[in-house]
């Protein structure tokens, strides 16, 4: 640390100063409105107690110091060493190294900042580093402050460019263009299931998921008007569906109205008398539309995944899901049969969806979702067993699992 720098004094100075540490006391009298020296000497020798928040001050400067020099020399140390990997592109999202920073970051931390605040954090310098690299774009649905936008902040950072986009089809088609580096787009949500235009899209184009988030995503009723005077109340189907018992006992008089997102609705009720929206506390501060009731989402554990789309598959981490679509034969027992694939092999089968074939013919296309990497034995073998029965079967990626986040 730096040495603190102090004034130089005279030698009459410090000779005064001596004679009052043997005297102790000054009888010498002075006129009214004169200081002699030797009484600046005392009162500057003395201990005072106001120094000490400034020392404090100085450490505090110090620290802030020492972590802009960090930061920067960790920026590039990421730029050189992904840089000299084969694929530089790929190397910028590896999810293994990441969870492996996240996993250190864990043990490392002592507190008093949460696990989270801190991956915030870092998040966002990661998310400059790479921009240093090459600029990465990210196509979500919008707008800005909707629940995909702040999942693709916590996954990205805010220096990547985030684009939005006004639907999930422009999304996936904006990827498979190569447009942008990446889409983000929901999938499955706790309290309404699945996002069928989601799946659906998968099955129109060739493209992966290459990870996941998940978000508890908490509704607020937004309003710059008293709740009595609320005759109008905008948001998303899904999110007046997940506050819909909520809305019934306390909001009886006032019509839903469906919208395009919780941001749109945000601004509806910025700019209408007598109008409110189910949003996101961000899209409160984002609009400036007053709280007037808080976390009104029927389900206090209401969790949506995100599904990051782009064109790899990750390397195993060991806590991996992976994601396939499967078509059989339209006959009995057929489905029964494909899933026994997974009794056998002993693995766990967490998520099944079925929807009908976009084709002339009869039957149905399945969305399946397990626990363990397309990698591992068990998984590759139990593929193998579904490819003999399937008409049609596609791995559509496997990736780290999340844990859920606010």
């Amino acid at each position: 640390m730096a040495k603190k720098k102090t004034t130089p004094r005279t030698a009459s100075t410090k000779a005064s100063t001596k004679k009052v540490a043997r005297k102790k006391t000054v009888t010498k009298k002075t006129p009214p409105g004169k200081t002699t020296r030797t009484k600046l000497a005392t009162a500057s020798s003395a201990p005072n107690p106001k120094n000490k928040p400034h020392a404090s001050g100085d450490r505090l400067g110090e620290v802030d110091r020492q972590l802009v020099e960090l930061l920067n020399e960790r920026t590039e140390l990421f730029i050189k060493q992904t840089q000299r990997s084969e694929a530089p592109t790929k190397a910028m999202f590896d999810v293994t190294d990441e969870t492996r920073l996240w996993k250190r970051l864990e043990k490392s931390n002592t507190g008093p900042l949460d696990n989270e605040e801190l991956k915030a954090v870092f998040r966002t310098v990661l998310s400059a580093s790479r921009q240093r690299i090459r600029r990465t774009r990210i196509a979500y649905l919008g707008p800005a402050y909707s629940f995909t936008h702040l999942a693709t902040i916590h996954r990205f950072g805010q220096s990547a460019d985030l684009v939005p986009v006004s639907t999930i089809a422009t999304v996936f088609d904006e990827v498979n263009r190569g447009h942008v580096d990446f889409g983000l787009v929901p999938i499955e949500n706790s309290t309404d299931g699945r996002v069928v235009d989601t799946l659906d899209m998968f099955t129109r184009l060739p493209l992966r998921i290459c990870g996941e988030i998940q978000l508890h995503v908490h509704h607020n009723l937004l309003a710059r008007c008293d709740r009595s005077e609320i005759n109008e109340i905008y948001s998303k189907p899904q999110a007046l569906s997940q506050c819909r018992d909520w809305l019934a006992r306390n909001m009886p008089h006032a019509r839903l109205i469906e919208v395009t997102s919780t941001s749109t609705a945000a601004q509806l009720a910025r700019e209408k008398p007598g109008a409110a929206a189910v949003a996101s506390k961000q899209a409160a501060v984002q609009y400036e539309v007053p709280i007037v009731a808080e976390n009104i989402e029927d389900n206090k554990n209401n969790i949506t995944r995100f599904a990051v789309i782009g064109d790899t598959i990750g390397e195993a981490t060991g806590s991996d899901r992976t994601a396939v679509l499967l078509q059989i034969t339209h006959k009995p027992g057929a489905l029964s049969e494909a899933l026994t694939v997974f009794k056998k092999s002993r693995v766990n089968l967490t998520w099944i969806e079925s929807f009908p074939l976009r084709s002339p013919e009869s039957g149905y296309m399945f969305f399946l979702d397990f626990e363990g990497h397309v990698s591992d034995p068990k998984i590759h073998k139990a593929v193998r067993e579904l490819e003999k029965m399937a008409g049609r079967l596609e791995i559509l990626g496997s990736y780290p699992r999340s844990e859920p986040a606010n």
